[in-house]
């Protein structure tokens, strides 16, 4: 009798191209298991008309699947890097990051090019404050209104003329091969990506030596390294979708190179930043580029967002 794992997964299609991705690896290089898929449902799922940032943020993609390996109904969860919360669970863990598809934002469109060949106040759905930002940083006469929902209902709203255009994560519509419409795959320059974009995390249980051994083989190391230093980086900032902030690390020539910013909600004010060191250090990285952020106005931005006083 063949061992069965079972794979907490959201329902989207993008979230079970993901688990089935990750499901795919792994029965080719474990023929004596089998691997099931759960669909759970999230409260981000269920709260589609209300921006993230007003319902508690992106542990909403995450807690019923958190809940689900708590309670050993699953064995391990597949989720998106940038939807997991920097505290985890007491007795989960990321055990695996997955090689990181491309990271960066892409713009669709049905009739403009480019941001930049939008007409005057042409409206652009996003459904993150770090896009609004960066977005209206570049062209403050644009529309940026929160748009939810799974990347094809984003996408569907866009050619049904409700958005001029959407912005999203190259690495999903590409995973969900909905290239159509991509009219620029968008500069990090332009938009620094999401903490994690791009990556999957695989969190189980701590405890579980068998899974924690199956599921070793899914990690790449140098994603593993940018998306600790990014989110190392998002946990000093204390940030949550109430604030645009994006960072993104890269391995160039063997060093951890890590860029973040934080901003203000309409984009009038930036401050983005760049670090660089050994792939080792990629925690204290993350760390450091947060205090200089922090030392050059981003304390003050975040103090205006939250009402309260952060620590240094």
């Amino acid at each position: 009798m063949k061992r069965k794992i079972k794979i907490g997964t959201r329902g989207s299609q993008l979230a079970l191209w993901q688990a089935n991705h990750i499901k795919s690896i792994l029965e080719k290089s474990y023929p004596d298991y089998t691997f099931e898929l759960v669909k759970i449902k999230t409260q981000g799922d269920k709260i589609l008309d209300v921006a993230l940032s007003k319902v508690g943020g992106k542990g909403l993609f995450v807690k019923e699947l958190e809940d689900a390996l708590l309670e050993k109904k699953v064995d391990f969860a597949v989720h998106s890097m940038k939807d997991v919360p920097v505290i985890l669970p007491e007795g989960l863990h990321l055990t695996a990051i997955t090689k990181r598809e491309d990271p960066r934002d892409c713009f669709l469109s049905k009739n403009y090019n480019s941001l930049s060949d939008l007409p005057e106040s042409a409206k652009v759905g996003t459904s993150s404050l770090r896009r609004q930002c960066q977005i209206l940083s570049l062209r403050k006469d644009l529309q940026v209104e929160v748009l939810r929902g799974n990347v094809e209902t984003r996408i569907r709203k866009m050619t049904e003329g409700v958005y001029d255009a959407v912005i999203l994560a190259y690495a999903g519509v590409k995973r969900l091969n909905l290239m159509d419409y991509v009219k620029e795959v968008i500069s990090e320059d332009l938009s620094l990506p999401a903490i994690g974009q791009g990556a999957l995390g695989i969190e189980c249980r701590v405890d579980d030596d068998e899974v924690n051994n199956l599921l070793s083989i899914l990690n790449d190391d140098d994603s593993a390294v940018c998306v600790k230093a990014e989110r190392a980086f998002l946990r000093v900032l204390e940030g949550g979708c109430q604030v645009p902030i994006g960072s993104y690390g890269r391995i160039i020539d063997n060093k951890l190179v890590l860029k973040g910013l934080v901003g203000t909600l309409d984009g009038k004010t930036i401050i983005k930043e760049t670090v660089s060191g050994e792939k080792t250090d990629a925690e204290a990285l993350g760390e450091s580029l947060a205090e200089v952020i922090l030392s050059k106005g981003g304390k003050k931005i975040l103090e205006e967002v939250y009402g309260r006083e952060m620590g240094s």
